[in-house]
């Protein structure tokens, strides 16, 4: 598939992404201490066929030679996670020097190599000695972020100025605190909402602590949204596809954008704000850019009788579908780009996640064979390419992910990585759309070396 990426900026970053419970491993190595995934993973029956995150792709012993796959890509950029417990064990104590230092020789070795590193300060793995004080429904939660921030943001700021506060809230507060799918695993309407106005509350303060460490910082706020459409013309779906999109989209959206919490989902939870004097103004701390995470889009119809928002999922016949059982709908994406354009005024995007999920064929030579997961990177950076020619400030793509990892509740099964894994060795294999994704890094260098 040809991709037109003559719209892209010469200093695009192309990248990769991860987190760090997901493939660091050395869970109990150095001073770092329990974070809530790994009370929920070693919690029976949470995860698919008993997973853990312990070890993961050891990249904590692994990272040079992950770093050396970075470079075999081609890529330009690395959005990795700090992990909160193994920097402040005590949630907000004392810092672990081990733990920082870790960080501190990661980073140096991207910017050797010629990787701009991203800097997610919190993907979900609270420390457990903060969930057994309250966690996320707790206000103090929050301004425990906001000095963990501080405290990375101080190390490594002379070096690092792409900076996201939050990955995913959303699956933080509604997966974790209200399906109970999640760590840590709670079905709370209330306490899934007050999640949802701490995080952004810390998402705010942590904007201020690392502008306030870091002259020149890039801060923004990742997101996972869907494009959503009503099953039918009927009242009742309509109404239900605008709940989801309450849901999904505009309680995350409006509130950094200035615009509060939309009223009409307060109204569909019911549940009072835990609203202090100048928290929305701390919650729209100016953005420098907005990070979109984006997988697939969702159809919907009213559920009258279900928690909310009240919808049910409507599965379209004759749709791709990925190992996830999720919808393969590129289009998604580019109206996303554009709605987060032209109805927030976003002035910098990233697309900070995306990826597919397939069963990888291993050859008899070890080689990965990946055309269905080739076929969607394809799609969608084609689509990506299409919003940039219509405005779109995309400023950097992030393939989820670099490895296949430790994939939350769904265990080691579904792999997501423009390389493979192999977990009983540790081995790792590009795979086939991990080399087409080089190529089409080297087509936009090319591209762009010739328009000069």
């Amino acid at each position: 598939m040809t991709i037109d990426l003559a719209a892209l900026p010469e200093d695009f970053l192309w990248g990769t992404a991860t987190s760090a419970y997901q493939i660091e491993g050395a869970v109990a190595e150095d001073g770092r201490s329990p974070s809530i995934w790994d009370t929920f993973s070693h919690t029976p029956g949470k995860i698919d066929n008993g997973d853990d995150g312990d070890l993961a792709c050891d990249h904590y012993h692994r990272w040079r030679e992950d770093i050396g796959v970075m470079r075999q890509l081609g890529t330009n950029a690395y959005r990795l996670s700090i992990a909160w417990p193994r920097v402040m064990p005590g949630g907000d104590g004392p810092v672990n020097a081990k733990g920082l230092d870790f960080y501190d020789g990661l980073i140096d070795a991207l910017l050797e190599a010629g990787i701009t590193p991203s800097v997610t300060l919190y993907h979900w793995d609270l420390p457990q000695v903060l969930q057994d004080r309250g966690g996320w429904p707790v206000r103090d939660t929050a301004h425990h972020f906001a000095s963990y921030a501080a405290v990375v943001a101080d190390r490594l700021g002379d070096r690092v100025k792409h900076w996201t506060t939050l990955n995913e809230p959303l699956c933080s507060a509604w997966i974790g605190h209200l399906e109970g799918l999640m760590a840590p695993g709670w079905t709370d309407l209330t306490a899934a909402v007050r999640t949802s106005y701490h995080l952004l509350l810390g998402h705010g303060l942590a904007t201020q602590a690392i502008r306030a460490a870091v002259p020149g910082a890039q801060v923004g706020i990742v997101n996972n949204l869907s494009y959503i459409e009503a099953a039918t013309d009927r009242p009742e779906d309509v109404a239900a596809a605008r709940r989801l999109d309450g849901h999904t989209n505009r309680w995350w959206l409006d509130p950094v954008h200035g615009r509060g919490f939309p009223a009409d989902m307060q109204e569909v939870y019911g549940v009072e704000l835990p609203e202090q004097q100048g928290d929305l103004e701390t919650i729209a701390a100016p953005l420098d850019w907005l990070g979109l995470n984006y997988y697939f889009p969702s159809t919907v119809a009213d559920d009258p009788t279900g928690q909310a928002p009240r919808v049910r999922t409507v599965r379209r016949l004759g749709v791709p579908r990925t190992a996830m059982d999720w919808e393969v709908d590129a289009a998604g994406i580019e109206n996303l780009l554009l709605r987060l354009t032209n109805d927030y005024g976003a002035r910098k995007i990233y697309v900070t996640e995306n990826g597919s999920a397939y069963p990888d064929i291993v050859r008899p030579d070890g080689t990965v064979d990946d055309p269905e997961r080739t076929e969607y990177l394809e799609q969608h950076l084609a689509a990506c390419a299409s919003a940039a020619r219509q405005g779109v400030p995309l400023a950097g793509y992030f393939a989820w992910s670099l490895l296949d990892n430790f994939e939350w509740a769904y265990g080691y099964d579904k792999r997501f990585g423009l390389v493979h894994v192999d977990y009983k060795t540790q081995r790792r294999t590009v795979k086939g759309s991990g080399h087409r994704y080089a190529d089409i890094i080297r087509a936009h260098g090319r591209k762009r070396r010739n328009a000069a």
